[in-house]
């Protein structure tokens, strides 16, 4: 990829604001080498836990990871995990806004056997009680709007974000000629329109566009693409495709389809955080939506390398590209 250096040192001089939801996400590693009498599970002996940032805030630290400078507006609880959580992300120079509200943290805990993800255990309470009011979130987004360069908008539908608080975030951020970002999660949809940037799966854009193809059927590119830009006038749209790399559509038309990046996988856990992250610093640092997608690529193509929520630096990405 031409020009990496350089790239990575104008995302030196970037602040990006996340609003979304936050979490923290916990890992149990252990072994597994007996059947418990009590019932046919695998009894785990636990070896040690480890703990990182996920959903928004692990789009926050791939941003910091990657050298720019991160804002991020989140529920924190005031337990020991929104304790935690805020401590992993303050370590990385990271500046957290919490909302207010009286609900847990939410936490996904992962069971992980000799390198293979045996359950999930979530804690989280229901969407209403993360919501925030439009006209409540506005004096904390504003000040930190007006000193970015760009907003993502990362959405685990787990609460914060809503129609009115995607609108007012938008409306400032269009105001203040900031780009705006957003990663739908169309289970809980959200009502948006002409934003810079979306960045959903292959499944969450047959979601978001309405369309259900028949089974085996191939994957309906342009119809998807035509239809979520008459739907929701998107600048851009990068339809993540797993094994198939990414799908780059503006002004509803497709425009390239890149192939993977990623040698090997490990762990597909955050990868969409990482290409969301990767794309809106390169595009905020002036690169063309191209040469955004194949930084993203190469970026999800080494969190996918490694095992659990990962980051990636910028000596990581120089090295992995110099060695494909």
């Amino acid at each position: 990829m031409r020009g990496l250096p350089q790239l990575l040192k104008k995302i030196t001089r970037l602040r990006i604001l996340v609003v979304g939801d936050v979490m923290l996400d916990h890992y149990i590693w252990g072994d597994a080498t007996r059947i418990s009498p009590e019932a046919p599970v695998p009894v785990i002996d636990i070896a040690r836990d480890s703990w990182t940032a996920g959903g928004a805030a692990n789009v926050a630290l791939n941003l910091a990871s990657l050298g720019a400078h991160c804002s991020v507006i989140g529920y924190f609880g005031s337990d020991d995990s929104g304790t935690r959580l805020s401590t992993i992300l303050h370590s990385k120079r990271i500046h957290t806004v919490t909302t207010p509200g009286s609900a847990p943290t939410i936490v996904k805990t992962r069971v992980v056997v000799q390198h293979q993800q045996l359950c999930r255990l979530d804690r989280e309470a229901p969407p209403t009680a993360y919501e925030i009011s439009a006209s409540k979130l506005e004096p904390l987004v504003a000040p930190e709007i007006a000193r970015c360069d760009a907003v993502i908008l990362s959405d685990y539908a787990k609460g914060i974000l809503t129609d009115p608080v995607v609108e007012r975030v938008t409306r400032l951020a269009k105001a203040a000629g900031k780009l705006v970002a957003l990663d739908p999660k169309p289970k809980r949809r959200l009502s948006f329109h002409g934003l810079d940037l979306i960045t959903p799966n292959k499944r969450e854009s047959l979601q978001l566009a309405g369309i259900e193809p028949p089974p085996h059927a191939p994957f309906p590119a342009a119809e998807v693409c035509q239809r979520l830009h008459e739907l929701y006038a998107t600048r851009h749209l990068v339809i993540t495709l797993g094994e198939e790399g990414m799908l780059l559509s503006s002004g509803g038309r497709i425009r390239k389809i890149i192939p993977t990046a990623a040698r090997e996988v490990f762990d597909v856990s955050g990868a969409g955080d990482t290409a969301l992250a990767s794309l809106v610093l390169a595009l905020a640092a002036g690169s063309t939506l191209e040469t955004a997608a194949h930084f993203a690529n190469a970026a999800a193509g080494v969190v996918v390398g490694k095992l659990g929520t990962a980051t990636v630096t910028p000596a990581e990405m120089i090295a992995y590209v110099n060695h494909r």
